[in-house]
């Protein structure tokens, strides 16, 4: 596909990495994801963002910027910590960086905001941000209502909030269900320049089922979720809407698991960096596919190598004729007509056709 008449090694693609700079990785990677963002479709309601981090541990010789910092699984050991903004819905990865390991969730995050945002054309809009308690800030909440944009952000349980959950009379609860209920109020806490709206989302503690959420020692038998939001949409809508931002870490997942983005490092930072965009602008490219030969559904990266791009065969004969006997756990061939049709070309057009027997 790319003209490259023999595949190179492990140490050309090293090395060639490794003449990356920041200047190349602006200059090679902006233009492709332009590209990629003309190919989605637009929609007139706006896209969702949802922003998260991820630790990569590292290990080996010391390289540029793994530090010791937040790392749950393996406390000390040095790590970088990604900063990744997907577009909820059509899982198209619009923006990555790679950080040092010792950087907070919110580090640079209005900076990668306006990197992020100044990306799309002028048919693709952000009408919502999704966030973790990571990006509680208020000069993050200021940067978005700045730029008219919603926002629903987990809110931190500080000493603040918890004592406005316990001012909220039972009579201000709403019931969703026997186990669940809602409550909002106006806050401005301390080093806040004016009140914004909270969500609380209360939920009883039952036996055998795990709960979710803050337990709070003056008020027992529940657990709370707080959120904060600029939107007008009733409480329930808040919390529900919220809950879909749970499908990035099935995105993150992919990413690590799949993809090994997190498996990949050299001694220079660019270098690595330049290595981690490249596997986002994989994970794009084969989010396009998908959308382009009408897969449905969607297809997290080792499936589709498992059932899509790898199918065992063999070549034999019948007569004069050279007959491909291909797997059956590829699905079978009758199921993949559409797709090698639209992999071959229009149907249209003047290319090969497929013939089956």
């Amino acid at each position: 596909m790319l003209g490259i008449e023999r595949f190179p090694g492990d140490d050309t693609i090293r090395n060639l990495f490794r003449r990356f700079r920041m200047g190349e990785c602006e200059r090679l990677f902006s233009p492709l994801w332009s590209s990629m963002l003309s190919r989605l479709p637009s929609r007139p309601e706006g896209y969702t963002l949802d922003l998260d981090s991820t630790v990569f541990e590292r290990y080996g010789q010391r390289q540029e910027g793994a530090l010791k910092g937040y790392n749950p699984r393996k406390p000390g050991r040095v790590s970088h910590h990604p900063l990744l903004a997907v577009l909820a819905g059509v899982n198209f990865i619009l923006h990555g960086w790679l950080r040092s390991g010792n950087c907070s969730s919110a580090r640079g995050v209005k900076e990668f905001l306006s990197e992020a945002l100044a990306m799309p054309p002028s048919g693709l809009m952000v009408n919502l941000v999704r966030a973790d308690s990571g990006f509680f800030d208020q000069s993050l909440l200021g940067f978005l209502e700045d730029r008219g944009l919603n926002y629903q952000i987990v809110a931190r349980m500080t000493g603040r909030v918890k004592d406005a959950v316990w001012g909220i009379h039972e009579s201000n609860w709403q019931p969703l269900s026997e186990n669940y209920s809602v409550g909002e109020l106006r806050l401005k806490l301390h080093g806040w320049d004016r009140e914004r709206r909270f969500i609380f989302v209360r939920e009883l503690v039952r036996e055998g089922k795990e709960a979710i959420g803050r337990k709070l020692l003056h008020i027992p038998g529940y657990t709370f979720r707080a959120f904060v939001t600029n939107t007008s949409i009733p409480p329930e809508e808040v919390w529900r809407t919220y809950n879909g931002r749970a499908d990035m870490e099935n995105r993150i997942s992919e990413l690590k698991s799949d993809l090994e983005a997190d498996g990949f490092c050299m001694r220079q930072f660019h270098s690595t960096e330049a290595a981690f965009r490249s596997i986002l602008l994989l994970f794009n490219l084969l989010g396009e596919f998908q959308r382009a030969a009408g897969i449905q559904p969607w297809h997290r990266p080792d499936t589709l190598r498992t059932k899509v791009f790898l199918c065992g065969a063999i070549l034999g004969h019948s007569g004069r004729k050279a007959i491909l006997h291909m797997s059956l756990a590829w699905g079978g061939i009758k199921n993949r007509i559409h797709l090698l049709e639209r992999i071959l070309g229009d149907e249209n057009a003047t290319s090969p056709k497929l013939a089956f027997g």
